[in-house]
């Protein structure tokens, strides 16, 4: 059993969508959660299902249908994601080794599956190579949160919606595949591609946002 303790961090969801999520699969599959699953094992399922959609993102280089596959593994990790807090939750089984446990595979999943997604024909590398630290610098800011003042700061753009996001590059890749939407400077520009930089507009706010929030709140701690 992981190490419990008697300060848990105070969790900040602004996501509506986030703790809808959470309250559904609560509901739907919280009463068949074995009693032996420990939330790190849950998180472990989660993990192999993102490992999963990695794989299924590279064979589709093969065929796009192997898409598919990476839609199912990200609700595989995106449901076990959920599900490990309401296990440590209901069971007093929450521990700091289990929160960063869960905080450090989401980054790297998200981040290798948009290089991922960036090694296929459906986008190119240099809007997924900058959509990819993303996710990592946010968990910096949020594992900072959590030592200044013991407090879980979900972006408002958060794990749910990158999901959606990633599942909607999926469907976008397997209908349209590599066809040319418009050229710019003679490169042209797929839908994968417009999507990532649409998308990627609000998540870089968002980061900053959170970054200049907590700058700020430090700096009126110092005074």
């Amino acid at each position: 059993m992981a190490e419990t303790y008697k300060n848990p961090v105070k969790k900040l969801i602004p996501s509506k969508l986030e703790t809808g999520y959470q309250k559904l699969m609560a509901k739907l599959l919280g009463p068949f959660i074995p009693k032996s699953m420990t939330p790190n094992l849950m998180t472990g399922i989660g993990v192999l299902g993102g490992a999963f959609a990695i794989v299924c993102a590279l064979l589709a280089n093969i065929s796009p249908l192997f898409f598919i596959g990476t839609i199912f593994g990200l609700f595989v990790h995106m449901t076990a994601d959920v599900l490990d807090g309401y296990v440590a939750r209901s069971r007093g089984m929450s521990s700091r080794a289990g929160a960063y446990f869960d905080l450090i595979s989401d980054v790297l999943i998200s981040t290798f599956l948009l290089l991922a997604f960036g090694l296929t024909p459906f986008v190119h590398l240099a809007p997924a190579a900058f959509a990819a630290p993303l996710y990592g610098v946010m968990n910096v800011t949020m594992m900072n949160y959590i030592i200044y003042y013991n407090e879980f700061q979900f972006p408002r753009l958060g794990p749910i919606e990158a999901h959606i996001a990633y599942s909607l590059f999926c469907i976008i890749a397997m209908v349209l595949g590599t066809r040319t939407v418009f050229t710019v400077f003679g490169i042209g520009v797929m839908a994968g591609d417009i999507l990532m930089v649409v998308a990627m507009i609000p998540m870089y706010y968002e980061m900053i946002r959170m970054a200049v929030t907590l700058f700020r709140r430090l700096k009126e701690t110092d005074r």
